[in-house]
């Protein structure tokens, strides 16, 4: 087998594939439960629970986004790994405390700011330090 391209993005992309899976049935759960086909029906446990997979999925992309971008520009590293998986709990988290456990709503929120913004920042910085390494830049001529 040959070498898996961006495995932190793979494993990080998958993972938040079946949150979203999780989230969208805990929705459904409520939906049968309390009988509310389209709409939140005025529920606010179900409102709760579309706000969580909502809330999923404004983060999610840029997140993954960001991994994927890092992972390219500097390669594996133990530290994305790290931050993946704590980006993955955090929004565990996130979803457990929307329906009422306030902690996980706060952590969560809190670590996946954090995370967003530590890889931001990151991302940000490496093109200045790359740029600062090299004293030339090469220029790569595309014909098509």
């Amino acid at each position: 087998m040959d070498a898996i391209i961006l495995p932190v993005t793979l494993a990080t992309a998958a993972a938040c594939a079946l949150i979203n899976v999780w989230l969208a049935i805990r929705i459904g759960q409520v939906r049968r439960a309390e009988k509310i086909s389209i709409g939140d029906g005025g529920s606010t446990r179900l409102i709760a629970r579309m706000r969580a997979q909502l809330n999923f999925v404004e983060y999610a992309p840029i997140v993954l986004i960001l991994i994927a971008l890092i992972e390219l520009a500097v390669g594996t590293e133990t530290w994305l790994w790290a931050v993946a998986a704590l980006f993955v709990v955090a929004r565990i988290l996130h979803a457990f405390g929307m329906d009422g456990w306030m902690p996980g709503r706060g952590i969560g929120i809190a670590v996946t700011l954090l995370v967003t913004i530590g890889l931001a920042g990151y991302a940000a910085a490496i093109p200045y330090f790359a740029f600062s390494e090299s004293e030339t830049i090469e220029l790569v001529e595309v014909s098509g």
